[in-house]
């Protein structure tokens, strides 16, 4: 029997060893005991309020949205100056905390004054009077030290690579930009005109990315506190004990299982491998697994915590901003491309073991009373949100009566454990404290997403008004020739650049800017194809190629071969190419190809926690099981190859298009391909490969890709069948011949 109660206290000891390591004042945030602490007091009751706030204002309050999103940032503002110190390891001297203090509430004061001053500024300025823009001192001190404390912030939470996008950012379009040769030339801004834009644009600050982080990520970030006080973490960890713990490998599916479930609920690849890591890499060790597999497993396995509806590591709310599809759409496309990622990690994790002969069946200990009562407060909750998402509420509505629904049905395991005994369940009733502590872990965790959304929005706001993003799209489209895997390959490499310093959610909003347009478009051109192709005999359509300098143009009308028609949309000028789209390609069509390409920069923006040299989720599985960190995330990198099969199968198939049974169809063969691949990285199956079965699992890793034909792909899966037979069959043989036993 394999007791892991002890796992907890383990977690404990690495949030401390990390939180002196930095100097952090985290423990502010602890409720235990802050009645002798006046300071530690004033923060947990700043949060909890906060936290209120955040609920009210996104179901009651009726506030501008320009208000509510400098609230938002003004109160992460304080929370972050006084959290993440300036002064390292002096941060718990009594003049860095009066620094600290000061200097956060002077940054939050800055943030009202700056909301208040709108109507103010707009008066005087050309709108009413004619006149440019007119900042009195006051505006020019608060939006100066708004624009400072993004810099400083990010540095804080994230690192230098935020602050030295938004310096760039800003003298780009200063200055910079008047430099710059080709299409990277842009003209240069007023400083006045620059500090307005950045303010008050709907790119800027306090635009549209503080409205998803306030509206949005902060209300689940706290329903997400609200799961794991309740002991909804727990359930997770029992409920992959009772569905993996009889397998062979067991222990390493309990970690796939548990960071799928987890990544419901967290907004952070980091987060969830230090959450559920301390449980399930011991576990996988002492199940005979190698340190740095274990590491790896767990690391890809949370990577994937981030692809999982319905918070998608607020993915989906930036997503639904950006390309204006509904919340809802974007999670349900979600779901199965998300379960093909884990199965992917959880066939690596069946090649592995059988490979090694290592994870032998475990007795695992389920404590029945976490499980039963665990499941109530996960499973209901879970589904209120999902049922009123897909009802078509906002998600911060969904996010509130979800928070609602758990608060209720915890009070219904205490009456159970009445009624049944608490052997069979476990009462996690959320009185106060516990609702006071779910809504300070969720304000705590939402700390940096709310300060790097609002200083990403001075990147943005400068991308936006230079047309930087323009010049990107140009760039990618010239470089692909119209090649939609050339063009993967390139987001790819700049995403992995990018991820060495940013955040995912970072990564991602600042690639999407500046690639997504381009790939939706490249992947749009193949409908125009199609139709030149043919023939179009429309005169007002065929009027729209006149501008394109290429011969191929005078066979409009009789159409040419598919090569001329890519030689054609090869030549055509990125601007006139955005006029012929719209008028060529079906409204939905663009739509689709525009959320294909946003969850194809959304998923490879994935791969920086996974990928040396810079790899996170990799180095915190590494600490914890003692594993080199390099090796561990070479490990992880391997491990998490669908982050690349998935996006290329939202390129070429319909898998998120489609009907339903189209979906699933592609899905569920694309398993087996998914299977093969794995299997011929790793040159191993049930048993060993060779030169027989190898092409056997090519050819049929074609067959089963191949999207919605029937006969190829399932002659591709009896293929991926008979050499997981052939394999296996040699392996026994092997063994027979060593006097092996197979396990």
């Amino acid at each position: 029997m394999v007791d892991v109660s002890g796992s907890a206290a383990i977690a404990d000891g690495v949030a401390d060893k990390s939180q002196s390591s930095n100097g952090s004042r985290q423990y502010l945030f602890l409720l235990e005991g802050m009645g002798k602490d006046p300071l530690r007091w004033l923060v947990v009751t700043f949060a909890v309020c906060f936290a209120i706030w955040h609920i009210l204002t996104n179901i009651w309050l009726v506030e501008p949205g320009f208000w509510q999103n400098a609230i938002h940032y003004g109160g992460f503002a304080f929370l972050a100056s006084i959290t993440f110190s300036l002064f390292g390891k002096r941060t718990h001297t009594r003049w860095a905390l009066a620094f600290d203090i000061t200097y956060g509430l002077i940054v939050a004061a800055s943030a009202l004054w700056v909301a208040s001053a709108e109507s103010g500024i707009y008066a005087r300025s050309l709108a009413v009077t004619g006149q440019p823009i007119q900042l009195t001192a006051v505006d020019w001190v608060a939006g100066l030290i708004l624009i400072f404390s993004a810099l400083d912030f990010s540095r804080r939470v994230s690192g230098w690579v935020i602050p030295t996008l938004i310096v760039l950012s800003l003298s780009y379009i200063l200055f910079l930009g008047s430099y710059l040769p080709g299409v990277f030339r842009a003209a240069s801004l007023p400083i006045d005109d620059v500090l307005f834009r950045t303010l008050y644009n709907d790119e800027g600050m306090l635009g549209i990315l503080a409205s998803i982080s306030s509206s949005s990520i902060t209300l689940f970030m706290i329903f997400g506190g609200f799961l794991v006080v309740s002991g909804a973490g727990g359930f997770v960890i029992e409920i992959s004990k009772v569905v993996a713990g009889k397998t062979r490998g067991g222990a390493a599916f309990v970690a796939v299982i548990s960071s799928a479930l987890t990544g419901t609920i967290s907004g952070s690849a980091v987060a969830n491998t230090a959450s559920t890591g301390v449980i399930t890499i011991p576990l996988m060790k002492s199940n005979g697994f190698r340190g740095k597999f274990a590491a790896g497993v767990e690391a890809a396995a949370s990577t994937g915590g981030q692809l999982m509806p319905p918070i998608m590591g607020a993915g989906a709310f930036v997503m639904a901003s950006y390309t204006s599809i509904p919340y809802g759409t974007i999670v349900a496309v979600s779901v199965v491309p998300a379960l093909l990622y884990f199965l992917s990690v959880a066939f690596i994790v069946r090649i592995e073991a059988v490979k090694h002969q290592v994870g032998n069946e475990m007795d695992l200990v389920v404590n029945r009373g976490k499980l039963l009562s665990g499941a109530l407060v996960f499973v209901l909750p879970l589904a209120v949100m999902i049922w009123l998402l897909m009802s078509g509420v906002t998600p911060s509505f969904a996010a509130s009566w979800a928070i609602a629904a758990l608060i209720l049905v915890s009070w219904t395991t205490t009456l159970l454990a009445k009624v049944l005994g608490s052997n069979l369940f476990e009462p996690v009733s959320m009185g106060p404290k516990r609702i006071s502590e779910a809504l300070v872990s969720g304000i705590q965790t939402s700390i940096m997403t709310g300060i790097l959304l609002v200083a990403i929005g001075v990147v943005n706001n400068a991308v936006v008004t230079s047309g930087v993003g323009n010049s990107i799209s140009i760039m990618i489209a010239q470089w692909s020739q119209g090649s939609v895997i050339i063009a993967i390959v390139l987001i790819g490499l700049a995403s992995l650049i990018l991820g060495m310093g940013l955040p995912v959610t970072a990564a991602y909003i600042i690639l999407a800017s500046l690639t997504a347009p381009a790939l939706a478009g490249i992947l749009s051109d193949s409908i125009i194809v199609d139709q030149l192709v043919v023939g179009i005999t429309d005169p007002a359509k065929a009027a729209l190629f006149a501008l394109v300098d290429s011969p191929h143009v005078a066979l409009l009308a009789e159409g040419m071969t598919r090569d001329q028609a890519q030689a054609l949309m090869g030549s055509m000028p990125f601007e006139l190419a955005l006029v012929i789209r719209p008028a060529l390609v079906d409204p939905a069509m663009l739509t689709t190809f525009l959320l294909t390409a946003h969850l194809i920069v959304f998923w490879l923006s994935q791969d920086s926690n996974v990928t040396p040299p810079v790899c996170l989720a990799a180095f915190t599985a590494a600490g914890i099981a003692g594993s080199k960190p390099m090796a561990t995330g070479f490990q992880s990198w391997k491990i998490a190859k669908g982050l690349y099969i998935v996006p290329l199968m939202f390129a070429y198939t319909p898998l998120i298009s489609g009907e339903w049974y189209e979906v699933i169809q592609i899905g569920f063969f694309g398993l087996f391909g998914i299977y093969a691949t794995n299997a011929l990285i790793q040159f191993y199956s049930e048993g060993p490969l060779n030169v027989l079965t190898v092409p056997m699992l090519i050819v049929g890793a074609a067959g089963a890709y191949w999207p919605l034909n029937l006969p190829a792909n399932i002659g591709g899966a009896l293929l991926v069948v008979l050499v997981v037979i052939l394999s296996a069959r040699a392996l026994n043989k092997q063994m027979s011949i060593t006097g092996g036993v197979r396990i």
